[in-house]
């Protein structure tokens, strides 16, 4: 099948082109598709400098880091009361990709505790798995999967900078 946008061959059961992201098929009909959890085992550790990034935070800021979806090694500071994440180019955390939703999900911190809130997203956010039904408590180095993208959070230590 080709993309009508791009022009490129695609597999007759794509719904998105691979190389555009436009809608594949019927510009009528449901295009929609849902993932599921990565299920491999892939959580890495921190490199050096994502550690000595860690160990600079202020009481109660968090550090997003990204380990799949091709954005490998992103990070994000975490370091307001609500950050929010998604598609939009508005969103605080923006991951441009069709499996992300423009309101995908948000952060939110009450004191030193930070939470996920799924906002109805399409293909829903998990915490290590398990789909986000509602707000969950973010530990220390919980992975998070926003569509494609895997990351792992990074606290702050209780009393630091």
């Amino acid at each position: 099948m080709k993309c009508r946008q791009c022009g490129r061959d695609s597999r007759t059961d794509a719904k998105f082109c691979s190389n555009c992201g436009a809608p594949l098929g019927d510009p009528m009909g449901d295009t929609t598709t849902v993932l599921t959890a990565i299920t491999d085992d892939y959580i890495g550790e921190l490199s050096e400098p994502e550690l000595d990034a860690v160990r600079n935070l202020s009481a109660g800021d968090a550090l997003l880091i990204i380990r799949g979806g091709g954005s490998e090694g992103s990070r994000f500071l975490i370091d307001t009361d609500v950050t929010s994440i998604g598609r939009h180019p508005a969103s605080d955390i923006f991951l441009d990709d069709i499996t992300v939703s423009r309101h995908h999900a948000k952060f939110v911190r009450t004191g030193t505790d930070l939470r996920v809130e799924d906002q109805g997203s399409l293909n829903g956010t998990y915490v290590n798995r398990k789909i986000v039904a509602e707000p969950v408590a973010l530990h220390q180095g919980d992975e998070i999967q926003i569509g494609k993208f895997r990351a792992t959070i990074s606290l702050s230590e209780p009393g630091g900078n």
